[in-house]
């Protein structure tokens, strides 16, 4: 049976934590999201034609919500599982009576409700530059805490796997956001000729992009059922891996 008062005890500690570092975890990332909102948007978009009717400063909303969201979740909860393990704190968690689920739950949590606030003044940010509808709120809403779960499991194996902050921020750096910059955040898929349309296709967060897209404005370059069914299937992976790590103690008890 899990323990909902230490899955809360982690939460609240995780969320506290994220609260400390407001200016680093929810100022940054505005600040950021509006220089690209004043390039991208205001000096770029009216040059810029619509695309699938949606003038183009709206068009990279969501793609820049994601771009922040993946780099903000994945940081975070690696850093937040990596700091106990550098210090010698995680024995603490590792003999306290507290399962697999409670600790998965309570981190998840923590970086689903962070994730739900950063994009929440994301987007009330973009209303400073451009007017927006979100045409599907609830599969917005959905996703948004999918995709930041997923990545905050993918963090906290990140965190597990780093023995020192250099291979901390090696993954989010070299990887997540280059990849997120190819995966359609201030174009449209279509727009690439061939053959370079279908090799786009084998960048995992062209679906994700896709995906939030869809929520925003009922189009996209992918299927939204092909979306959220990889979504839910990298969530699956990473949930089997931490309960593996969890299981052998991996880098946790050596």
């Amino acid at each position: 049976m899990i323990s909902w008062r230490s899955t809360w005890s982690i939460y609240t500690r995780e969320l506290t934590r994220f609260l400390r570092t407001w200016m680093q975890s929810l100022i940054a990332p505005v600040m950021t999201t509006s220089l690209y909102f004043i390039v991208f948007g205001a000096a770029i978009g009216d040059r810029m034609p619509d695309l699938g009717g949606v003038g183009y400063a709206a068009f990279i909303i969501p793609g820049l919500m994601m771009l922040t969201l993946l780099g903000e979740t994945t940081s975070n909860s690696s850093f937040g599982i990596y700091m106990p393990r550098f210090t010698g704190t995680i024995y603490e968690l590792l003999s306290a009576p507290i399962g697999v689920a409670e600790t998965l739950i309570g981190f998840v949590g923590a970086a689903a409700t962070k994730s739900l606030i950063l994009a929440g003044i994301i987007l009330a940010t973009a209303l400073v530059f451009v007017d927006y509808s979100i045409a599907h709120p609830f599969w917005a809403v959905l996703f948004i805490v999918l995709v930041a779960a997923a990545f905050s499991l993918f963090g906290f194996i990140l965190g597990i796997w780093a023995d020192n902050f250099e291979k901390l921020g090696i993954i989010p750096t070299l990887f997540l956001t280059p990849l997120t910059f190819l995966g359609g955040t201030f174009y449209s898929i279509d727009m690439l000729p061939e053959p370079w349309d279908k090799v786009a296709l084998a960048n995992p967060i062209v679906y994700l992009v896709s995906g939030l897209r869809w929520t925003f404005y009922g189009s996209a370059d992918v299927d939204f059922r092909v979306s959220l069914g990889i979504t839910i299937g990298f969530l699956a992976i990473c949930v089997a891996v931490i309960a593996t790590i969890f299981k052998t103690g991996w880098r946790l008890r050596a």
